[in-house]
């Protein structure tokens, strides 16, 4: 648990957060929510030491480590695996196994292993940066957009192994559907003040806006009573007869305080420009096909057709060929065979996040925006702009002073531009905070036309699809249906599903009230039955470790063996070492499935263990 006292810090004039406190504690997985620009990264680099706060204090328990996942790369092993293997802790240095299962979890093939870090896209350095840091094991583990360098599979893998977390969790996402299938506990930045309750973001953003409602109905009422007895003082004054009740007046005047009116918070605020489509079919993309080399064929043999009102998601992992295929459908590749057909009155907008650098840095946001369509005056621009969150001199400002984010944005007005009827989008909400990610849903569910979107946001796919790209064991395939039947009816075949259920756990139900001996017998038979169903569990599992560890030191054995036979052109030996070796591994690779399944049943058992103890406590205190 850590405890943070009155804490403040600001940059220069500006206030990000003042006199704040709250706890976390054990056991406790908590979603930091608030706008960009309002503190939150900022926050987690003063919790990891990187930050020094203007005033307040942190407690942390002496030898609790906190680990934040680094955006800087400082790789120094050969390999993948060996710069993973560093993250283990020195008691757990034998369990290498760990860093396969959280390597492959996070999307990295065999081969990846192989390869030296710095070899690797950036978005996988920070994955093997993140993987560093759960094998590390931290009681806090800080997670700062974990999902931006994630696909879907990664993102449903990841998601179940915090879950699962034994210890403490915070973390920043704009994917709201990640992390209210996530947290405990919602803390949010508001208004330079901080905020916990226990529940998801709905309840969050629901219990702000009521107390906003109130706030401003109170405020508006009493500035309507301030305003009356002003009045009556003002008429009344002058009258001698009334001059007790008008010095009374005076005194009520003189108690009221006079609340400042809330700051209005500026958001996206916008709508795709629809044009008029009066055919049955946008296009026909028939046996489409496509490579950037002639050894992996990305598509084969693709075909689709697009109606004027489809809502089409592109889903799959990295790499796989999603963006490519949108690349395809906006004109910015030309397929290797097959064809892609528009009907004439077909206008395309076509939003890309690395399409980032096709922005002129020594243009102004406004002249970005009014040059992209004719349809746009100077005035559009400055609209647009300001729609954007760039409003008045602000869409002055030089592309090549603004923020990832924002270019994002300007790519995004650029979009508005012009009357479309099929809207080409590729991850949208990255770089996007909450209240934005919401905005641009609106958006699409009230455009008139047709859209294609490739995009790794659960909460997206079950709002928008309705029909499928789905790619998938090196092929693409076309789903006719919405996301959720595409995960009842196929899913995702890699994916194994922890096991979350509580057969064996204690079914303790405790009265609504008890007295100090009900509980300690209530705690005792918990505990008791803690042990019953556990420590049978452990007792394997600590046995497999061993089995492991003794197998991977006689597999080094086997192949140092091997080595020196090769060098010896030892053939016959070579052939039963070989064998050997092959037989070793596989009963390794057993041992290992077998480990991770009873890893994490009794790791769910023994949170339903620890949840009922805790309720015990709090009835107790």
């Amino acid at each position: 648990m850590i405890s943070v006292d009155n804490l403040s810090k600001s940059f220069g004039a500006s206030v990000l957060f003042q006199n704040v406190s709250f706890k976390i504690n054990r056991r406790e997985r908590v979603g930091l929510v608030g706008r960009n620009g309002h503190g939150k990264t900022t926050l987690f680099r003063i919790l990891s030491g990187q930050e020094e706060p203007d005033a307040g204090h942190i407690a942390i328990p002496k030898n609790y480590r906190i680990g934040y996942v680094k955006q800087n790369i400082d790789f120094t092993s050969e390999t993948v695996f060996d710069e993973g293997i560093l993250g283990l802790p020195e008691d757990g240095a034998a369990h290498h196994w760990k860093v396969e299962k959280i390597l492959a979890g996070l999307g990295f093939s065999q081969d990846d292993l192989k390869r030296p870090p710095k070899d690797l896209s950036g978005g996988f350095q920070v994955r093997l940066n993140l993987t560093k840091e759960l094998l590390s094991e931290p009681d806090l583990l800080l997670l700062d957009e974990p999902t931006n360098y994630l696909d879907i599979t990664s993102i449903r893998w990841i998601k179940r192994f915090l879950s699962q977390w034994p210890r403490e969790v915070f973390i920043i996402t704009h994917d709201r559907g990640f992390m209210d299938s996530l947290v405990t506990h919602v803390l949010g930045i508001h208004r330079k003040k901080i905020r916990k309750i226990a529940g998801n973001t709905e309840k969050y953003y629901m219990q702000i806006a009521q107390e906003e409602e109130i706030y401003e109905k109170t405020r508006m009422n009493d500035d309507k009573r301030r305003k009356e007895i002003e009045e009556f003082v003002t008429r009344f004054r002058a009258k001698a007869r009334l001059a007790g009740l008008v010095q009374s007046r005076v005194k009520t005047l003189g108690k009221l305080t006079r609340q400042e009116k809330l700051e209005k918070f500026k958001s996206l605020d916008f709508s795709f420009r629809s044009k008029p489509f009066n055919g049955k079919i946008l296009s026909r993309i028939n046996k489409l096909t496509f490579g950037y080399s002639s050894s992996r064929q990305l598509l084969s043999d693709v075909n689709l057709t697009i109606g004027p009102k489809d809502r089409i998601c592109v889903i799959g992992r990295n790499g796989a060929g999603k963006t490519t295929l949108l690349k395809l459908l906006g004109g910015v590749l030309q397929p290797d065979a097959g064809r892609i057909e528009y009907h004439p009155e077909v206008t395309t907008g076509y939003f890309e996040q690395t399409n980032v650098k096709t922005l002129d840095d020594e243009k102004t946001i406004e002249e970005e925006i009014l040059y992209t369509s004719p349809e746009i005056d100077r005035q559009g621009a400055r609209n647009i702009a300001g729609a954007m969150l760039f409003e008045g001199d602000l869409a002055l400002k030089k592309i090549g002073v603004l923020s990832g984010g924002e270019k994002s944005r300007v790519m995004l007005g650029k979009v508005l531009c012009k009357s479309i009827n099929l809207l080409l989008l590729d991850e949208p909400s990255n770089h996007f905070d909450m209240e934005s990610c919401d905005a641009l849903l609106a958006a699409i569910d009230e455009f008139d036309g047709a859209v294609v979107m490739v995009t790794h946001n659960e909460m997206f796919l079950h709002a928008i699809a309705e029909r499928l790209i789905v790619f998938k064991n090196d092929g693409v395939s076309i789903f006719e249906g919405d996301y959720q039947q595409f995960l009842d009816a196929d899913g995702w075949d890699d994916e194994v599903e922890n096991d979350f259920s509580d057969k064996g756990a204690a079914d303790v139900r405790k009265p609504e009230k008890l007295n100090k001996k009900e509980i300690r017998q209530l705690r005792s038979a918990i505990i008791a039955e803690r042990g019953k169903i556990l420590k049978p569990l452990e007792s394997k599992i600590k046995q497999l470790e061993r089995t492991i560890d003794a197998n991977e030191n006689h597999l080094q054995e086997l192949h140092k063996k091997m080595q020196a036979a090769a060098e010896n052109t030892d053939g016959g030996l070579i052939a039963d070492l070989s064998q050997q070796i092959h037989q070793c591994q596989s009963e390794i690779d057993g041992d290992f499935e077998e480990f991770e399944k009873l890893s994490e049943s009794a790791e769910a058992k023994r949170s339903i263990y620890e949840q009922q103890l805790a309720e015990l406590d709090e009835t107790d205190a």
